[in-house]
């Protein structure tokens, strides 16, 4: 037992294998585990009634966020069922969900006088239920396996917010970066410091490893990615609490279509990066697994091909990755339509081979 409210965990595999530490098997975890290819969450948000009241609600986001565990025993962590979309929902944008279209908010922010209306969230009332969510998981895992909180990266969030929801183009974010650039920089300003706040909040609450979702900054050209990206991730990084209760929390950074120019990437300081399926995953590891500790990168859809394919995959990744730290994933979230019986088979096979490469059978 380590002091303060950390609790020793049974399965600490993730935690050793971010901070480079040995371990005896490549751990693995889904991005959007705890989503609409199981029946079992398709129950529970059905029982909700809406996808913002299975979030907002402690026990279905603390059912959900189990249920690949119980499924998957072999993942080495949970993710908080949440949504990257909670801290622009709390400045009072207004957040909803509207099937088969993804989130809208009520409001956009189109001018100056918007973002300076804006309110920094204080994540404990104003995202109050996500910290309930968080110390109700913690209490249910009983120390199995480590809890990851997240956040979306501050362009990320800009993007849904200038839009007013999901897009198939994001114009307008892509507008407002060339024909007003200040008045982005003054919004990333403002959600820099919502995500350091809400983050550092998880962190208290009990999580032990964050990750932030740069989703759109692969927006961005060349000459952008940095100043209205990776800045502000990298502001966001450097204010982290990196210890709580006398433990490490390690830092992952998904940074998604990334791949051409991943020596910017060098520039953050957080402790695993995760690689989308569009990167290739050895020159990544070439460019920067001297800095970071990998993330990813199967694709999710090779999880609709044999076990045989599957197979395949993952000693292909495994051989690329041999002698780097490494926690396996998918490239991007897991999709509504994969048989959860294929992600429990590349589940077992990840452990299986990782084992015998590690010399633990």
């Amino acid at each position: 037992m380590v002091k303060g409210d950390a609790v020793s965990l049974a399965n600490d595999t993730i935690i050793k294998a971010l901070l480079r530490e040995p371990v005896t098997h490549t751990p693995i975890w889904i991005m959007r585990q705890a989503g609409r290819y199981l029946p079992e969450y398709k129950k529970t948000r059905e029982r909700a009634g809406s996808f913002l009241k299975l979030c907002k609600t402690p026990e279905l986001a603390c059912e959900v966020t189990l249920q690949p565990l119980q499924r998957f025993p072999l993942i080495d962590a949970a993710i908080l069922f949440s949504d990257i979309l909670t801290i622009p929902d709390a400045m009072g944008l207004g957040l909803d969900f509207v099937e088969g279209e993804g989130p809208t908010f009520k409001k956009r922010i189109t001018h100056l006088t918007e973002v300076k209306k804006l309110a920094i969230p204080d994540p404990n009332v104003d995202l109050a239920y996500v910290m309930d969510a968080v110390r109700l998981i913690k209490k249910e895992l009983k120390g199995s396996v480590p809890l990851i909180g997240f956040a979306g990266s501050p362009f990320t969030l800009a993007a849904y917010m200038v839009e007013g929801g999901s897009s198939k183009n994001f114009n307008r974010i892509r507008k407002m970066f060339i024909d007003a650039p200040n008045v982005l920089h003054q919004l990333l300003a403002k959600l820099t410091e919502s995500v350091t706040s809400y983050l550092n909040a998880q962190i208290e609450a009990g999580v032990d490893i964050v990750m932030i979702f740069d989703s759109w900054g692969g927006l961005l050209n060349d000459n952008s990615y940095v100043s209205f990206s990776l800045n502000y991730i990298e502001q966001i990084i450097k204010n982290l609490h990196k210890t709580h209760a006398g433990k490490k929390i390690p830092s992952i950074v998904f940074a998604r279509g990334a791949g051409n120019r991943l020596s910017q990437l060098t520039m953050l300081s957080s402790d695993a990066l995760g690689i989308d399926e569009q990167t290739n995953l050895l020159t990544a590891k070439n460019t920067l697994s001297a800095q970071f500790v990998l993330q990813g990168n199967f694709a999710p859809n090779l999880l609709k091909e044999s076990d045989a394919v599957i197979k395949q995959e993952v000693t292909k990744i495994l051989e690329m990755m041999q002698g780097q730290p490494h926690v396996f994933n998918l490239g991007h979230g897991i999709t509504p339509e994969i048989d959860p019986n294929k992600l429990g088979f590349l589940v077992n096979e990840v452990f299986e081979q990782s084992k015998k490469r590690c010399g633990t059978t």
